[in-house]
């Protein structure tokens, strides 16, 4: 059974690598100055980021059931990050928090917390990966003129330079290089009319970007052109197998009773997992084959991956959206992807750091500017406008708040407007009502809609009420709804004994405290019994 379980794997693997594998080359160049950027605005080794890339890579997307999510360290936990570095006093003592936080992360999973995700409102998630694009436009056009102030990968709105989006790239228009602008340009051409060609499409045009972005690298070398080394990608360089050892960081358990560590361990549980859930929900909207992931599943993951990423000197990690939809938009299939990606990471670690520390920010920038407009195309503001003002609020709130703030921040503000709308549309369809007259009785029926929560109790309330004086029988349907709160049943009730004491007929259908799902599941499993009792007899014939 588990040769055939393991042959079956090989089948499919082998089938998807030719998606999986150019995206997975994408991917790689997308995380690699994301996992540099990342620690170095953490206050934490360069390492470390690589090191958090790697896991999330290898380990974590072995263990995910999400086909297209990468994981690795997040621009969202850089101030947590550094504020926890330097408050605990030790990288070694964060280094446990980090650890302590994957172990709440997991039990999270096995408590099924990942059904929170289940929760967000398809606008606001439409929103936020809108934002992204938008955001990652925003911040990659410094990098794109040569202009790197800000660490490759930020996408908060105040910068820890102390600059804002706007002012960089107000900045930048005043700075540019002319040797990272003609990088990019020529970048931005090739990703764009590369594709086109049939012949050739097979090469990942980012692959070619970054061939092309060392070869003008090395050739401006000495003209008024030549690249600044800090607009080129900077790798720790490692010259033995016992150096490389030295670069892992382990854990000081001791700390283990110092409160601060568990403060410090809870919220990075917190923020990692409500980022990971909501990258998730957002990464399945851009699956093509629309798969749904296991959310619980993917917090153990991600319990597992922290918990390793601690144990040897990493960041913590979460489900990131920018490397998850370069992969969607690369054409990956499956968790080969995002796993080749990590294998990438280690191999240019330890085989070719001289190479990559020779490619330019501008050409990676220009790659990462691609990504942006996919994500943020004019075609899904247009979709989204048709939908109703319901869906494009909130959807254009969490742009805004997501670009000007940071994501948490702007999902958050998000939230509150859809839900402002869900329930302003929940108080407005209570019920639907049928009149009908006859023999001069005048009858009216009033159908509770599916959902009837006590926010419909005051409009049910005053309808029934205000209902005309000439109406003889009144009848109160139930029978279409799946919810309905005993605040509303408990009007109900008394508007039956008010009208019965005026003389009144009133007749209610299915009017009760409906507060439980019906359990469906005794169903499948009498189905199950009945088929395997038909195999059975099968068999026996």
């Amino acid at each position: 059974m588990l040769g055939t379980r393991f042959s079956t794997f090989l089948k499919v693997a082998n089938k998807d690598l030719k998606y999986n594998l150019p995206s997975s080359v994408v991917v790689f160049l997308v995380a690699l100055p994301l996992c540099l950027g990342i620690a170095m605005a953490s206050g934490a080794p360069l390492f470390a980021g690589l090191l958090t890339g790697i896991i999330g890579g290898i380990v974590v997307a072995s263990i995910s059931g999400s086909p297209l999510s990468v994981s690795g360290p997040a621009a969202g936990l850089t101030v947590i990050v550094f504020g926890a570095i330097q408050s605990l006093g030790s990288y070694d003592v964060f280094l446990l928090a980090v650890v302590l936080a994957g172990v709440l992360q997991l039990i999270l999973g096995m408590i099924k917390a990942g059904t929170i995700g289940n929760y967000f409102p398809s606008a606001v998630i439409e929103g936020m990966l809108a934002a992204i694009g938008i955001t990652i436009i925003l911040k990659q056009l410094p990098h794109a003129l040569g202009y790197d102030t800000d660490f490759f990968g930020d996408e908060s709105f105040k910068q820890l330079d102390g600059e804002n989006t706007l002012l960089a790239i107000k900045a930048a228009l005043g700075a540019v290089h002319l040797g990272a602008f003609l990088v990019t340009a020529l970048s931005l051409l090739i990703l764009i009319y590369w594709p086109r060609l049939k012949r050739v499409s097979l090469v990942p045009a980012p692959l070619i970007v970054v061939v092309l972005g060392v070869a003008l690298n090395i050739a401006f070398r000495g003209s008024p052109l030549e690249i600044n080394p800090k607009h080129l990608v900077e790798i720790p360089v490692v010259s033995s197998f016992s150096e490389f050892l030295g670069l892992f960081r382990f854990p000081d358990f001791a700390a283990v009773v110092n409160y601060d560590v568990w403060i410090v361990a809870f919220t990075i549980a917190i923020v990692a997992s409500l980022e990971t859930l909501l990258s998730i929900e957002a990464i399945d909207k851009l699956d093509p084959y629309k798969r749904v992931s296991p959310t619980n599943r993917e917090l153990i993951a991600q319990g597992i991956g922290n918990m390793s990423s601690g144990m040897l000197g990493g960041l913590p990690m979460t489900s990131v959206i920018v490397r998850s939809s370069a992969n969607a938009n690369s054409g990956g299939k499956s968790r080969q992807s995002a796993i080749l990606h990590g294998v990438w990471l280690l191999m240019a670690l330890l085989i070719i750091p001289s190479i990559i520390n020779m490619i330019p920010l501008a050409c990676l920038a220009a790659i990462l500017l691609v990504t942006g407009y996919k994500l943020a195309k004019i075609s899904l503001f247009t979709q989204m406008y048709r939908r109703g003002l319901d869906q494009f609020i909130p959807f254009i709130v969490t742009i805004l708040a997501v670009v000007f703030t940071d994501l948490l921040k702007g999902v958050g503000i998000g939230m509150v407007v859809a839900i402002f709308y869900i329930l302003r549309n929940n108080m407005r369809n209570p019920f639907g009502y049928d009149f009908e007259e006859s023999n001069g009785n005048k009858k009216i029926k009033l159908y509770l809609s599916e959902e009837v929560s006590f926010l419909n109790k005051a409009a049910i309330q005053q309808s029934l009420y205000n209902l005309p004086k000439d109406v003889s029988h009144i009848i109160v349907d139930g029978s279409g709804s799946r919810f309905i709160d005993k605040d509303v049943v408990q009007v109900i009730k008394e508007f039956e004994q008010h009208a019965l004491g005026s003389g009144k007929r009133v007749e209610l259908i299915d009017v009760y405290d409906k507060r439980e799902a019906p359990n469906i599941h005794h169903l499948f499993k009498k189905t199950t019994t009945k088929t395997r009792k038909k195999k059975n007899k099968l068999k026996q014939i």
